[in-house]
């Protein structure tokens, strides 16, 4: 346990000092901030018009501003811009030294390997889910500030659980980008393969098979793909279980037999 506690120490305090943890943040805030300008939009056209928002010849034929549109934007952009950028941490959590060439060093240490690869998920999954946390929190003010109709308690903790649950699905894919960032030893390979799943995922969600693909579940539950929403079941939460578990072993099974002096 102590061995733990140091090296998730050690990975936090990289984190904290890296200019990235403010970087991830204010990316993540452009989504509430951008669905709230779409609902002052939606809210008065012509008013947003006249202020330059949007040009005089826009026009828009659907949408409405309220508040399940509101966390409907949020939940998908955790889904969807958030895969990238969950992404983009994992594969820094798991690439720096690789990138600062300091992984032999790191690799050389007497604390086993598989207590920093347990650090740096955890730093991992503490991160993005205080993005997701940060993000709802801000929609919320955001949302009251604009005014929008339709609240109710019960759709703030729907909509609050489905964030956190696509959050959490996404999360338990980025086993495979520690693994592409480990052992493509910087951070290239592991945002190819990102932008590699996303786009097979939205390829099997079109073709009606996203279910079953595990890099789709995360965006058919936050219900950006309604007509296929219906077929999430307990065979696709068992297929991205699958393949965290996949992921973490071979991403554990890679830094055991690490070289350090390479």
């Amino acid at each position: 346990m102590n061995a733990f506690v140091a090296a998730f120490w050690a990975e936090a305090l990289k984190a904290r000092r890296s200019k990235i943890t403010l970087l991830t943040a204010v990316g993540f805030l452009l989504l509430p901030f951008a669905g709230g300008l779409f609902m002052v939009i939606l809210k008065n056209p012509a008013q947003a018009r006249a202020w330059g928002l949007i040009s005089t010849k826009a026009q828009l034929t659907a949408g409405v501003a309220d508040w399940p549109a509101f966390f409907g934007m949020l939940s998908l952009g955790t889904a969807g811009g958030g895969a990238i950028l969950f992404a983009l941490i994992t594969a820094w959590v798991f690439g720096r030294e690789f990138s600062d060439h300091t992984a032999k060093e790191l690799m050389a240490l007497p604390t086993p390997r598989w207590v920093i690869v347990a650090a740096k998920f955890v730093l991992t999954a503490l991160w993005i889910l205080g993005l997701t946390l940060l993000i709802f929190v801000v929609g919320l003010g955001i949302g009251t500030a604009v005014d929008i109709p339709g609240w109710s308690a019960e759709l703030a903790a729907t909509s609050f659980w489905t964030m956190l649950l696509t959050a959490l699905l996404t999360f338990m894919l980025m086993p495979f980008v520690a693994l592409f960032a480990s052992a493509g030893r910087g951070y290239l390979p592991p945002l190819g393969w990102a932008i590699l799943s996303l786009a097979f995922a939205q390829i099997a969600s079109v073709l009606g098979w996203g279910d079953w693909f595990p890099w789709a579940v995360p965006v058919q539950v936050s219900g950006m793909v309604k007509s296929h929403a219906d077929q999430v079941g307990l065979h696709s939460y068992l297929l991205v279980l699958g393949a965290f578990f996949g992921g973490v072993a071979a991403t554990m099974a890679w830094w055991r037999s690490a070289d350090q002096t390479r």
